[in-house]
C-alpha cells in the first residue's frame, strides 16, 4: 500500500471544513423585550402578529413600531434556523426574507446588514422615546445602519407605509408557533 496517497486526518478535517456551509446568522432580543414572557420567540410572535395585523395602531407610535420591527428582525433569523420549528411551512424562510426586504426598504436599512445591530438600534431608540428623549432616540439610529439619519428614521417609524409582506410573515409565524406547540385552534 502506498502511504503517499492516504490523506492525513488534518487534510480530511480541512476538506470537511471547506465543504460546510457558513453558520446561519443569529440574533437575540434585549432583556427588556421579555418582561413578563419566558420565551422570546413566543413573545415576539404574539407582539408582531398583533402589531402588523392592526398596523394602523402603530401610526404615530414610533417606539411601538421600532419594537415590532426589531422583533420581526429577530424572528426572520430565529424561526427558519431554530430546530424547534422544523416542519413549518416550506415558504416560511421565503416569507421572512421578503418581509425583511420590505421593512428594511421602508426604513432605508441596507439589505446586507447583520440583524443584531438593527435590533439593538431599534430597541435603543424605542427606550429613548419611552423616556421622552427624542434626541437620544435619533442618536440611537446610526447612519451606518440607517443611512437617512436618525430623525428621518423616527419620522418613518411614526408613519410606516403599508407592510403587507411583513403582515403575512407575522401571521405565518403565529401558525408556525401553533404547529410547533401542537395547538392549531387556540390563541398564543
Amino acid at each position: 500500500m502506498n502511504r503517499r496517497f492516504l490523506p492525513t486526518a488534518a487534510t480530511l478535517l480541512l476538506l470537511g471544513a471547506c465543504a460546510m456551509p457558513p453558520p446561519a446568522p443569529n440574533a437575540q432580543l434585549p432583556f427588556d423585550a421579555l418582561v413578563g414572557a419566558g420565551d422570546p420567540v413566543r413573545s415576539a410572535v404574539a407582539s408582531t402578529s398583533f402589531a402588523f395585523s392592526h398596523q394602523g395602531q402603530l401610526a404615530g407610535q414610533p417606539a411601538d413600531a421600532a419594537r415590532a420591527l426589531a422583533q420581526m428582525e429577530y424572528l426572520a433569523v430565529e424561526l427558519p434556523n431554530n430546530p424547534r420549528f422544523v416542519g413549518g411551512p416550506a415558504n416560511l424562510q421565503t416569507q421572512m426574507l421578503q418581509a425583511r426586504e420590505e421593512w428594511r426598504e421602508a426604513l432605508g436599512i441596507p439589505p446586507g446588514l447583520p440583524p443584531q445591530p438593527v435590533i439593538d438600534s431599534l430597541y435603543a431608540a424605542a427606550r429613548a422615546l419611552r423616556a421622552g428623549q427624542p434626541e437620544a432616540a435619533a442618536a440611537a439610529l446610526p447612519a451606518t445602519i440607517f443611512p437617512q439619519g436618525g430623525q428621518v428614521t423616527l419620522t418613518r417609524l411614526a408613519a410606516l407605509p403599508d407592510l403587507p409582506r411583513t403582515n403575512t410573515a407575522a401571521v405565518g409565524a403565529t401558525e408556525v408557533l401553533r404547529r410547533a406547540e401542537g395547538d392549531r385552534r387556540g390563541r398564543l
